[in-house]
């Protein structure tokens, strides 16, 4: 997916850089920074896309993004309203080879460390680790100097040795042209807000600008896949807040996020999540 680049803000040489971000919402354009990115969701929920990964994302949860994979920690709709009282909250680190410089990240003791950056993509952190990594970014946040550093060392070793780690993504780094990149976000923007109605290729290909068959091209090329696939993963994210919000009729959350037929409904739903909306209710409540 072409994207908007990002700029992490870095005040001084540092070994990394620990931001908490307490706001309405997420930021929510599509981007891609050089950092390696390692996200804590202490309050907040939407849609997060990321590399060709679209799903659910929820607080408690820690997601580590490679460098240059395309993300949006999409917040759900219900944020994006006048008066809104909901918010979020998050602690995140970014760093690259360039903050302590390439000399450090090469050293021989941080071998293990390289190896599993190296190969990052998207990944979720789940299980007795994520109580593990949040309680060391807390005290990263309550430390300084030696002691800041050692703790994020520490945090990096225990992600590069953990067993319970689940990798969502693989795709490949694109890099951004500006052009492209509004014309991705206004296609993403699109596709959050009306997703819950039947949309027509040649409608959303009017919000690119393009054709019907350029789009599908266009879209493909950039994202690895249809843009109905991509449509009914957005969808299947909607249906999964609604299961998980505690709607009981099954039938009524097809129709909600944007289904028009039930069968087709369940077999997207598995197919997106490995289990029927049946199994999901039953998992999430």
């Amino acid at each position: 997916m072409k994207v908007i680049p990002f700029q992490v803000p870095k005040t001084r040489q540092e070994a990394f850089r620990l931001q908490v971000d307490h706001l309405p919402y997420f930021y929510d354009r599509l981007h891609q920074h050089s950092e390696t990115q390692i996200m804590l969701i202490e309050q907040g929920e939407g849609t997060l896309i990321a590399g060709d990964y679209v799903g659910r994302f929820s607080a408690g949860e820690i997601y580590i993004i490679g460098s240059g994979q395309p993300h949006v920690f999409r917040c759900d709709e219900s944020y994006y309203r006048n008066r809104s009282k909901k918010n979020v909250r998050a602690t995140a680190l970014y760093f690259d080879e360039h903050y302590a410089g390439k000399n450090f990240w090469q050293l021989y003791e941080l071998k293990d460390i390289q190896q599993f950056l190296a190969k990052v993509g998207i990944i979720r952190v789940d299980s007795k680790t994520v109580k593990e990594v949040t309680a060391l970014m807390d005290q990263l946040t309550q430390t300084q100097k030696t002691i800041k550093l050692i703790l994020f060392l520490q945090l990096l070793h225990v992600l590069a040795h953990a067993k319970n780690l689940k990798r969502l993504s693989v795709a490949p780094v694109q890099r951004s042209v500006p052009d492209e990149d509004k014309r991705m976000n206004e296609v993403l923007q699109f596709t959050f807000t009306q997703s819950n109605r039947k949309i027509k290729i040649s409608e959303v290909a009017s919000v690119a600008n393009l054709s019907s068959e350029a789009f599908c091209r266009y879209f493909k090329i950039r994202t690895r896949k249809t843009y109905t696939n991509f449509l009914n993963e957005v969808r299947i994210s909607n249906a999964c807040k609604l299961l998980i919000e505690g709607e009981p009729n099954i039938q009524l959350v097809c129709y909600q996020v944007g289904f028009q037929n039930l069968s087709h409904f369940n077999r997207q739903f598995k197919k997106v999540t490995g289990k029927t909306p049946s199994q999901y209710k039953q998992q999430v409540q």
